[in-house]
């Protein structure tokens, strides 16, 4: 399985196109925007490659993770937003509050525009289920694609952070729970350094050493094991 990798936003995302079947795809952490004058990128490439999503899955409600819904789900209007509840506050028409305050934190209020109003989810990722109990189709092999990514729920960097595990390709799309040889900060809204780690054991225990691990910033594709 190959995965697309489309840096976007201010902080460089790294937003995956992740292939199910056909031409159908599932789009993880869109961040492109006005404000960092890439808000076209996703789009452009899934025309390019006549791609349709059929999803945007948010490993975590941060707004660097989020900016690009407004301008994909005008794009897509049937598009599903899928994030955990616990952190579905962090988007949706209250977004601007929450998202404002990690932002003041960091000095970096101008970009609070580019996170309010945001759209609602439409479902929402569940510990130990698959993607195929959290997104909707009548395509049995995109729903066989989707049964194959397991949601590992791993607070810590937020309350509702999640990875993508898929054990068959070995493959763990780990947002910003996990970099190489490093993990996501837990000073902002929703963040625990007690969490994280007892996270970070969950995942030494759950995924296998020959995983290729795809986080949300900096490198791609290390081996799960260069982490322990």
């Amino acid at each position: 399985m190959e995965i697309k990798l489309l840096q976007t936003g201010p902080l460089g995302v790294n937003t995956f196109i992740v292939p199910l079947a056909k031409d159908k795809v599932f789009v993880v952490d869109p961040a492109s925007c006005a404000y960092s004058g890439d808000e076209r990128i996703v789009s452009r490439y899934l025309a390019q490659e006549k791609l349709e999503p059929l999803a945007i899955v948010l490993t975590h409600g941060h707004f660097d993770h989020v900016a690009g819904l407004p301008f994909l789900s005008k794009t897509y209007p049937d598009i599903q937003i899928v994030i955990h509840k616990d952190d579905a506050e962090m988007i949706g028409a209250d977004s601007g509050r929450l998202q404002g305050q990690s932002l003041a934190q960091m000095g970096f209020y101008d970009f609070t525009k580019s996170v309010s109003l945001l759209p609602e989810p439409t479902s929402f990722l569940e510990a130990n289920k698959t993607l195929a109990d959290c997104i909707k189709t009548d395509d049995e092999g995109v729903k066989v694609a989707l049964s194959l990514w397991e949601v590992l729920h791993t607070p810590g960097h937020t309350r509702g952070s999640c990875c993508l595990y898929n054990e068959t390709e070995k493959l763990l799309i780990s947002g910003d729970t996990l970099f190489f040889q490093s993990w996501g900060r837990t000073d902002l809204y929703g963040g625990s350094e007690s969490q994280i780690r007892q996270s970070l054991r969950y995942l030494a225990k759950t995924v296998t050493d020959d995983t290729r691990v795809y986080p949300g910033h900096d490198d791609i594709g290390f081996l799960f094991a260069e982490n322990y």
